[in-house]
């Protein structure tokens, strides 16, 4: 006679995000099914649904943790330049986790706690960027101007921001950004590292 195998909702809860982060970036969100996640993390359907409440909460969970993932290893002299790359470059290493973010739906109101709470990760970093009074409202207009640059060029796909090369656009946002900030002298591009 066999143990039942012992339950460990957290290492559930672990498999399940890696499985739907793995499926999602192979298939995308559409073609990838609660199912096929669940098989991926050796666990029963139904637990996605305990843990996540639906497929795209558990996706806002993904890239929420790839953000805090990003948050955590980029230097903070970084994350600007590497928020940008990852949003020009189709083909970067650079942080996803704002892109995915911004074109997940998030009509799921867990979605929506989990895009806020990333969205405020963003921030609070940003903000520790300028020692100025109202940090906050500069690393929101930081955050406004790279969701803008998004929708202009891959939305709305405008020249000749659509079809500029990523390192020219880096170049021009930078100094602009380094000025909002004030306090920090040196953002560096990723290359400069």
């Amino acid at each position: 006679m066999t143990e039942p195998r012992k339950r460990d909702s957290a290492a559930s809860k672990e498999a399940l995000l890696d499985a739907a982060r793995d499926l999602f970036a192979e298939r995308g969100y559409d073609r990838t099914t609660v199912r096929d996640i669940a098989r991926r993390a050796g666990v029963n359907q139904a637990l996605l649904f305990r843990y996540f409440g639906s497929k795209e909460a558990l996706f806002a969970a993904v890239v929420a943790r790839s953000g805090r993932d990003q948050l955590a290893r980029a230097p903070r002299e970084l994350l600007v330049a590497r928020m940008l790359r990852g949003l020009l470059d189709k083909d970067s290493h650079g942080d996803r986790a704002v892109q995915i973010m911004l074109r997940s739906s998030g009509e799921d109101s867990v979605a929506k706690e989990i895009h806020g709470q990333l969205g405020q990760d963003y921030i609070r970093a940003l903000s520790a960027l300028t020692g100025e009074p109202n940090a906050e409202l500069r690393a929101h207009l930081v955050l406004a101007w790279i969701v803008g640059i998004d929708i202009v060029r891959s939305v709305a796909g405008s020249d000749p921001l659509a079809g500029a090369d990523s390192d020219d656009v880096i170049a021009c946002v930078l100094p602009a950004v380094r000025t909002l900030l004030e306090q920090v002298r040196d953002i560096p591009s990723e290359t400069d590292a």
